[in-house]
């Protein structure tokens, strides 16, 4: 499994917003035959910090994520939500087996 991990920090007025084009968005991925899980959290203690959990079954799949109309349409939507730019680091998974992902 390749798995990511985006960092959000959103506007304070754009918080709801954020949440409902990044609601959509994961949706829509999971229905990607690349994507296993795509998890949306956002902070507790600061509303306005969000990370995007991305689980993909290879390296591959995120560039071709990427390509998707609904990403297209979410990272066009978000871009003018953010406090800062969004970052990300990607892992590989070590457990529990990739066979228990599915």
């Amino acid at each position: 499994m390749h798995i990511v991990h985006v960092q959000v920090h959103v506007k304070p007025d754009s918080v709801e917003a954020f949440r409902r084009a990044t609601e959509d968005n994961a949706r829509s991925s999971l229905r990607e035959p690349g994507v296993v899980r795509f998890d949306v959290v956002q902070r507790s203690d600061d509303p306005t910090r969000f990370v995007l959990m991305e689980v993909y079954r290879t390296r591959d799949d995120p560039p071709r994520h990427r390509e998707t109309a609904h990403y297209a349409a979410w990272r066009d939507a978000v871009e003018p939500m953010m406090e800062a730019p969004r970052s990300k680091a990607e892992y590989v998974n070590v457990y529990p087996e990739d066979a228990s992902w599915e």
